[in-house]
C-alpha cells in the first residue's frame, strides 16, 4: 500500500487550500482514510477522518467548521479542504490508512504518506 499526499504550500492566514492523498495497492473504499499533523517537538496530532466507504466523517474540534475531508473512489484519492486557516494550523499534514475502526491515535494507523507541509503566515 502506498500513500502519496501533496497539496500543502504557503498561505495567508484567512485563507484555504486542498490537499490529496492518492492511494494504491489495495481497496480503497474499505479502509479508513484519516489525516494528521505535526510540528516540531509535538505528537502527530489528529485531523480528521473518513470511516470506510465514506459513510461517516471526523474532526478534531479545533479543525471542526473550517476543514472537510472527502473521498473519491473512483480516483483512490482522499482530500483534505481547510478554509479559514490560522497560523496554528502550520504544521506537516500526513494522510494515512487502517483498516477496521475509525481511530484517532496516529499508533492504530498502518500505512502513512510522505508528508505535505502547509505553512499559514499572519
Amino acid at each position: 500500500v502506498q500513500l502519496q499526499a501533496f497539496g500543502g504550500g504557503l498561505v495567508q492566514a484567512g485563507g484555504s487550500l486542498r490537499l490529496s492523498c492518492a492511494v494504491s495497492g489495495r481497496t480503497f473504499s474499505t479502509y479508513v482514510m484519516a489525516w494528521f499533523r505535526q510540528t516540531p517537538g509535538k505528537e502527530r496530532e489528529f485531523v480528521a477522518a473518513s470511516a470506510w466507504g465514506g459513510s461517516s466523517t471526523y474532526y478534531a474540534d479545533s479543525v471542526k467548521g473550517r476543514f472537510t475531508i472527502s473521498r473519491d473512489s473512483p480516483k483512490n484519492t482522499v482530500y483534505l479542504q481547510m478554509n479559514s486557516l490560522k497560523p496554528e494550523d502550520t504544521a506537516i499534514y500526513y494522510c494515512a490508512t487502517k483498516f477496521g475502526r475509525t481511530e484517532v491515535s496516529a499508533q492504530e494507523y498502518t500505512y502513512w504518506g510522505q508528508g505535505t507541509l502547509v505553512t499559514v503566515s499572519s
